[in-house]
């Protein structure tokens, strides 16, 4: 393996199977990077062309089309929308980024995707999915540390603190996810693990499988554009890993069982709150009445409060008054996927909301202007609502009865 350093951007070329892998460490937002990609695939020669990419994010660089395409309601009904804004968030810092800067997310990546083609060099795509990826991340970590991270995610996307253009290159020295959960990653190696460590085992197996020794391959050039913090893990796993590759890749895109005691809480909780029911009635009507009261104002109240902070419309605030206190009884159904199908179905983002994603994710006036945030917003706010009007309504019935 030999290293290189053209026009700053780090190189190593790496020899395995009679193929010769020119890796190239870029940053993810920077002028500099993506002109390095376009000289070397102009001067090098190379038969492929892999990019540090998953399917969707090449379809999100090159055609746009991903957000135009999205089915609000299928995403509300599968449980999704907390993933789906989590991604969101994600874009929005890296929109931040290149506003500052002049310059697209992931220019690099569009700049070897479009050279390859003008070379008629095949492209690769190596990458995880980036939802595999945020899966593994977030059932890697304790549960109570989940809502840190999300919050922490969507905190990061409104932060009005320029980055200069020194920090931006210093994007060299790790990757565009990790640097969005810096804090995060520095205090948790089960998040590292996810975010990096995971994925630079993944391309290289990726690269393996794709490039395999045979005789068409001999004295195949592959150059491989990565983000620079992945490739000392990526080269080390490129050049030792004996592993199938094919059975590797199946691994890591596998995602862990969840604990099973999570899921037991909401079950708990609704046995205890029908208990409480069952007490009130046995010592005397009114009071289980009382009770009942008690559940369905309290629980009904704070999720229509957060549907109205989230500007759902009046109808979505009213049927989250009646839909909380009934799914708070059942885990299977949250307060938060009845509003947002209402408000859904009641305000149909168009086309050009849609279109407009990428930059209104950017402030918080346009999660509320934009219809398709809105109705996430609307789920999360409901959700949250929901939430604290049980353990509230909970409190309020034990006291009762004590």
């Amino acid at each position: 393996m030999t290293t290189e350093t053209a026009n700053e951007e780090p190189i190593k070329i790496i020899h395995r199977d009679g193929i010769e892998y020119t890796v190239l460490g870029t940053a993810h937002v920077s002028k500099n990077s993506a002109e390095e990609v376009k000289r070397l695939i102009r001067e090098g020669d190379f038969d492929t062309v892999a990019v540090e990419l998953c399917d969707a994010r090449y379809q999100s660089l090159t055609g746009d089309k991903r957000w135009r395409q999205m089915d609000l309601f299928k995403v509300l009904r599968e449980g999704k929308a907390g993933l789906v804004m989590a991604s969101l968030a994600l874009g929005a810092y890296q929109r931040r980024l290149a506003d500052q800067f002049g310059i697209e997310p992931g220019a690099e990546m569009v700049a070897a995707i479009q050279a390859s083609k003008d070379t008629d060099a095949e492209l690769q795509i190596i990458d995880r999915d980036l939802n595999t990826t945020l899966k593994r991340v977030y059932r890697s970590i304790p549960f109570w540390r989940r809502f840190v991270l999300f919050s922490g995610l969507l905190a990061s996307m409104f932060s009005k603190e320029e980055i200069s253009e020194k920090d931006i290159e210093n994007l060299k020295q790790g990757d565009i996810l990790e640097s969005t959960f810096t804090e995060f990653a520095e205090q948790s190696p089960e998040i590292f693990h996810s975010l990096i460590a995971e994925r630079d085992e993944y391309m290289a197996s990726r690269l393996r499988l794709l490039n395999p020794k045979t005789d068409n391959n001999k004295d195949k050039r592959v150059l491989v554009v990565i983000g620079a913090g992945h490739m000392s893990g990526m080269n080390k796993h490129l050049l030792e890993d004996q592993q199938d590759p094919q059975a590797n890749i199946e691994a890591l895109d596998t995602l862990p069982k969840p604990a099973k005691w999570p899921k037991m809480i909401p079950w708990l909780i609704t046995a205890l709150v029908l208990t409480g029911f069952a007490i009130g009635f046995s010592r005397e009507p009114e009071l289980g009445w009382k009770l009942i009261g008690l559940w369905v104002v309290i629980n009904g109240t704070l999720s229509a409060l957060g549907t109205a902070i989230a500007r759902g419309h009046p109808l979505t605030i009213l049927s989250a008054f009646i839909a909380a206190p009934l799914t708070s009884l059942n885990p299977a159904v949250g307060a938060g996927m009845v509003t947002g199908l209402v408000e859904a179905w009641i305000h149909k983002p168009t086309i050009e909301e849609f279109e407009k994603l990428r930059d209104d994710v950017t402030s918080i006036k346009g999660w509320f202007r934009n219809h398709a945030t809105r109705i996430l917003l609307v789920f999360f706010f409901a959700n949250l609502g929901s939430a604290i009007g049980t353990w509230v309504a909970g409190y309020k019935i034990f006291t009762a009865l004590s």
